[in-house]
């Protein structure tokens, strides 16, 4: 939103109420406006920045921001996505029966990566291979996810409102 054409107009208003004063008072009601262009630019952002809080509260599902871009003000409107009930995740059950061995020869490009995925999640190579099998297979329960451990990352993202 450019804000030139509302302090325009509070120029030429301004103008216009000093002209029966004459030349000298129309002058200094110029060099007024002039010296209030950047106060009435940071009122007309307030007001804004005001009505987007209060159209905010009033919306449901929905915020509005006011972002100052050079020397614009832009309003942003974000849809907030409606919340997804939670999808029940299936206890995990430790295997019942015996522990099959296997043997399981990879390229050493894959064993790599494999390797590289299980120390991000600070599992064993073991329980990465079992957690991947049992996602893959139809029917079968994903282990639960282990603590974070060692390699772990511990970053947030998101943002901030204030």
């Amino acid at each position: 939103m450019d804000l030139a054409p509302y302090l325009a107009a509070l120029r030429r208003d301004l103008s216009a109420a000093a002209a029966p004063g004459g030349a000298e008072i129309t002058r200094a009601a110029d060099l007024l406006a002039n010296s209030l262009d950047v106060s009435a630019r940071l009122c007309l952002l307030e007001v804004l920045a005001d009505a987007t809080a209060e159209i905010t509260a009033k919306l449901d599902g929905a915020t509005v921001e006011v972002r100052l871009r050079a020397r614009e003000a832009d309003l942003v409107v974000h849809q907030v996505p409606p919340e997804q009930p939670a999808v029940p995740v299936p206890a995990a059950t430790e295997p019942t029966g015996d522990v099959a061995r296997i043997t399981l020869r990879l390229p050493d490009s894959l064993k790599d990566t494999v390797e590289q995925a299980a120390t991000a999640e600070g599992i064993s190579v073991n329980a990465w291979l079992v957690r991947a099998v049992a996602a893959a297979a139809p029917g079968a329960v994903p282990p639960a996810p282990g603590r974070p451990g060692r390699g772990s990352s511990r970053r947030i993202t998101g943002f901030a409102q204030a």
